[in-house]
């Protein structure tokens, strides 16, 4: 052993490479890459290993067609599945990637049974009581990333919005990854001022309303789902479960009572270490965010109750 922390991504297609390339990067993990199509995830893994003596990180990602390399791993990020096309919406997504999310579960506790599971293919929040069904972790272990992706969204909007550096950006959005997300102006702020008092509440109702639409509009863009952001998000979740940092980041998590929702995933602000979610950090919301927070949970309700393994 070298000491150093193994992660598994599952997925070489955008999402999968660019989250592989922001770890290897990161150099504090060897990274391996997993996809069906053959020889693709070993020419990617190549290419990003080339890239090391540029960046100066070590050359240390495998690319495979199997599950054997990726016996032990700490952390396993699963993208796998069909992506979304201009017009489908999540929802439709849920019976084809129900399939393959669970087929990949299955192969990755097998032979990573402590690995804490970062579920990234959608529809998220349904794709995350898959994982959490067919591996039979502890809710610890399994969580999903969405919350980092739309708050990021969100940020980017509020930065050009107030001409303000995105990186004095707080915000925070919660609840399903769908168009029933809940940006919460509440807590958001730019260099400690409140967003209320740097723009109209017009202003903030539409780049709310673009927060919620922010995966389909690139959709409509590209033709395909949104990769660097979703990847970097990714990325972000692994290294604060690797290192331990204990982020508080929103991301997927089951709850059992907390934001008076039981027995389904959705959006908060957790305590990220190397259990997993080690917190569900709960925050004040305001009577309109409590009810736009339970209508998200309906909405993701509906979409778990296609599920054929809850």
């Amino acid at each position: 052993m070298n000491g150093r922390k193994k992660v598994t991504v599952v997925g070489a297609g955008n999402v999968g490479a660019t989250c592989a390339f922001s770890l290897a990067r990161a150099d504090y993990a060897d990274v391996v890459l997993v996809d069906i199509i053959p020889n693709f995830p070993q020419g990617k893994a190549l290419d990003m290993n080339q890239a090391g003596s540029i960046l100066g990180f070590e050359p240390n990602v495998v690319g495979a067609n199997g599950y054997e390399e990726t016996a032990g791993s700490d952390v396993v990020v699963i993208t796998a599945g069909k992506p979304r096309s201009p017009g489908m919406s999540r929802d439709d997504l849920v019976t084809t990637n129900e399939a393959i999310v669970g087929s990949v579960t299955k192969e990755i506790v097998k032979r990573s049974p402590r690995a804490v599971l970062v579920v990234v293919s959608n529809p998220l929040d349904a794709m995350c009581h898959v994982a959490k069904a067919v591996s039979r972790f502890p809710k610890e272990r399994v969580v999903g990333m969405a919350g980092i992706l739309d708050t990021a969204r969100f940020a980017a909007f509020i930065a050009w919005e107030t001409g303000m550096s995105v990186r004095d950006v707080q915000a925070l959005v919660l609840g399903g990854h769908g168009d029933q997300m809940v940006p919460i102006v509440s807590a958001t702020t730019v260099g400690g001022v409140p967003l209320a008092q740097l723009t109209t509440k017009r202003a903030i109702a539409r780049m709310v309303e673009r927060t919620r639409k922010g995966g389909g509009e690139i959709v409509n863009l590209l033709g395909t789902s949104a990769w660097y952001a979703p990847g970097e998000a990714a990325a972000q979740m692994v290294e604060s479960i690797c290192l331990d940092q204990k982020r508080v980041l929103p991301c997927t998590a089951l709850l059992e009572g907390e934001y008076g929702i039981k027995g389904l995933y959705m959006g908060v602000p957790v305590k990220l270490g190397a259990a997993g979610v080690e917190e569900i950090v709960t925050l004040k919301l305001d009577a309109e965010e409590r009810r736009m927070l339970r209508e998200s949970a309906a909405a993701v309700r509906e979409v778990v109750g296609v599920l054929k393994k809850k």
